[in-house]
């Protein structure tokens, strides 16, 4: 296994932002989803081994798009893992079935994500294991919400805020990985073929150059791109991505075949690459004129 793992009490601090000294383009990056840090009372409370339950990761985006900094942009990455607390997510996407006690009125119980156990805490990973050996309280969704997914997204409005204050508008890059199979609740695809998806809510949570820029640099190297399907964008894509307002947000999701052993959770030679092809997909963003990223 990966030395990324770490078994913790708690995740203190539950992210990680890496910023250059002074920011140089109107690019935020955010990767929700590749934290290692596995609470020990998460694992006391699974009934699945840790190399199951990293399944979920998107291991090693933050080291891929790491590259943001060179460019002048800041990268913020949750340190808790996926299955844990996923804040692709509304804040309160829970499954009724999971909990003790009756959950109240505000919790959404009906989204598609939840249907299939992958809501804000997961009932599944990403091979349909279920997780827990048990149920879980209320107060305990409650507790990782408030530590974990408040303090995320606190975080990367900030970063937004200050960005539009400065630029005018921002363009936020949601960074991903995915299976090469297909996970719960997935249409099959033909994975096979696509190497990057590139989600915009088709088409409504970026200016169209944006998602233009980034598949025509990303052909040019050889890459196999789709847009939108199998995945159009997450909560993260919807919420923050207005573009008649300066606000712009692509998903991209990476094949995780590419660049990893997804049994072994090890690195593959490709890995150093891909990163220098993604630092070059956020130049090239970067370089977009800012009249183009303050209204669609």
């Amino acid at each position: 296994m990966d030395g990324r793992f770490e078994t913790t009490a708690a995740v203190e601090p539950p992210i990680a932002v890496a910023a250059p000294a002074e920011q140089q383009a109107p690019l935020v990056c955010a990767s929700p989803h590749s934290g290692s840090e596995y609470p020990a009372e998460f694992l006391a409370a699974s009934r699945l081994d840790p190399l199951t339950l990293r399944r979920s990761e998107d291991s090693f985006v933050d080291e891929i798009f790491g590259g943001a900094l060179d460019i002048g942009a800041p990268l913020l990455s949750a340190r808790f893992p996926r299955a844990y607390l996923d804040p692709n997510r509304e804040p309160f996407e829970l499954d009724p079935q999971m909990f003790e006690e009756a959950l109240p009125d505000y919790v959404n119980s009906r989204s598609p994500r939840v249907q299939v156990g992958l809501g804000t805490i997961a009932r599944v990973v990403a091979t349909g294991d279920e997780i827990y050996a048990r149920k879980l309280s209320f107060a305990d969704a409650l507790q990782r919400i408030e530590r974990l997914y408040r303090p995320y997204h606190q975080a990367l409005r900030q970063l937004l805020a200050a960005t539009r204050e400065r630029f005018g508008g921002y363009l936020l890059v949601d960074c991903h990985s995915m299976p090469s199979t297909a996970g719960p609740g997935e249409r099959e695809f033909k994975r096979s073929g696509i190497d990057i998806v590139l989600g915009d809510c088709h088409g409504t949570a970026c200016h169209p150059i944006v998602t233009e820029t980034a598949q025509r640099v990303l052909a040019s190297k050889g890459y196999r791109v789709a847009r939108n399907a199998p995945y159009a964008g997450g909560f993260t894509t919807v919420h923050y991505g207005a573009p008649q307002s300066g606000r712009h947000c692509l998903q991209i999701e990476l094949n995780r075949a590419l660049y990893m052993d997804e049994r072994s959770m090890e690195r593959k030679p490709l890995l150093r690459q891909l990163a220098a092809d993604m630092r070059d997909v956020l130049a090239a963003l970067t370089a977009l004129e800012p009249r183009q990223l303050k209204a669609a």
